[in-house]
């Protein structure tokens, strides 16, 4: 295989201009000046060589064209080979689980968010959607410490229904490394929320006292720190899935042929 050094000097040569064209020898030129002065019937242009118009350039101009696009998507594919040979060989990413505790976990392979579901109790159903990261923020100074590492950050909604066909109450939360935080809570029908429904106050805008008994409230249905630990890790294996496959999905794209 050429190097790409190698592949740069080919193109190069061959998308030169072509050189002057030998002068003829002079005894050839002394026979065309006199057939001009004895014969005028006979054109000088019929003797001169003909130009080397765009269809003789043409098949040179295809040639390096294709030579080019080839040599660049050699280099795309052996980027995404080393790449995704890296991931694996690093740390290849584990089969996801099924089960969190008491949650049925629904991956959606090839998209950015996981299913959450269980019953609790007689009459409630509790579903959590969670995206994959979606933040950061720098983590807390330790002893000794750089300071150069991040949380990263995970949205996830918890929706509780009682009753096929009663309302809803969705819960808007953050996880974090070791711990969960609730932002928002609204109640709507089980259909689409209204545009302009009332969606009440911030959280923090709350009592502290109903705020704690929400918290506990979550808890008591395994919505926890536990949780968002194992958040954290279903999507730091989920995001190195993900990744690999994208990688394979551009690699058979430019590996495929054009038509």
């Amino acid at each position: 295989m050429a190097t790409a050094r190698s592949l740069r000097r080919l193109i190069g040569t061959l998308s030169d201009p072509p050189s002057r064209l030998p002068r003829p020898p002079v005894q050839r030129r002394r026979q065309q000046r006199f057939l001009h002065s004895s014969s005028p019937r006979v054109s000088s242009t019929r003797l001169a060589a003909p130009p080397l118009g765009p269809s003789l350039r043409a098949p040179c101009r295809t040639y390096i064209s294709e030579m080019r696009k080839s040599a660049f998507e050699g280099n795309i594919l052996r980027l995404l080979r080393n790449e995704i040979q890296n991931e694996h060989e690093r740390a290849p990413p584990a089969k996801p689980v099924d089960r969190f505790g008491p949650f049925a976990v629904d991956d959606r392979p090839g998209e950015q968010w996981i299913r959450l579901k269980r019953k609790f109790g007689e009459n409630e159903d509790i579903s959590i959607e969670a995206t994959m990261f979606d933040g950061a923020l720098p983590a807390s100074k330790t002893a000794g410490g750089l300071g150069e590492d991040v949380d990263l950050h995970i949205s996830f909604i918890v929706n509780i229904t009682k009753d096929k066909g009663s309302n809803v109450l969705e819960i808007m939360c953050s996880a974090w490394p070791d711990s969960i935080e609730i932002n928002k809570l609204v109640v709507h029908g089980c259909q689409r929320m209204p545009s302009h429904l009332y969606t009440g106050p911030g959280f923090k805008e709350l009592d502290d006292e109903l705020q704690d008994a929400l918290y506990d409230f979550l808890e008591e249905r395994g919505v926890d720190e536990e949780l968002a630990v194992f958040l954290h890790q279903y999507m730091a294996n989920k995001d190195k899935t993900e990744f690999i496959k994208w990688m394979d999905t551009v690699k058979h794209f430019v590996e495929k042929k054009a038509t």
